[in-house]
């Protein structure tokens, strides 16, 4: 069966301290899925910690802001419009280098994101 989310619901969204994500489709909400879907925002002049997934790859997509993402020893300056995939298990992060906040889309492989930390 195929599951809704409610899009409107705040308890799906996580304050960061350097922004914020809000999950639009994971474990959370349909654990029979396969994928998670959301999207993030970080602060002008932030950056979230280096960091990887070991069990999924992960898509971001600018929509605003712009910021440099590492990706293992490279980096890419993103601008809105541009899109990045990050192979699982890599070590990455993202610095705003705008004044705005960056706002992506982010989507990984699987429904059980796994995070750990640099």
């Amino acid at each position: 069966m195929v599951k809704a989310a409610d899009l409107n619901e705040e308890q799906h969204v996580l304050n960061m301290g350097w922004g914020k994500i809000s999950w639009l489709y994971g474990q959370e909400i349909d654990p029979a899925g396969q994928m998670t879907f959301g999207q993030v925002y970080i602060h002008a002049g932030q950056e979230n910690g280096r960091h990887r997934h070991p069990n999924c790859e992960e898509i971001i997509f600018v929509l605003s802001g712009e910021c440099d993402h590492s990706l293992g020893d490279e980096m890419y300056h993103l601008k809105p419009g541009m899109a990045l995939r990050i192979p699982q298990n890599v070590l990455h992060h993202a610095k705003v280098t705008s004044w705005e906040p960056c706002r992506m889309i982010i989507a990984y492989s699987a429904v059980d994101r796994q995070t750990v930390g640099e």
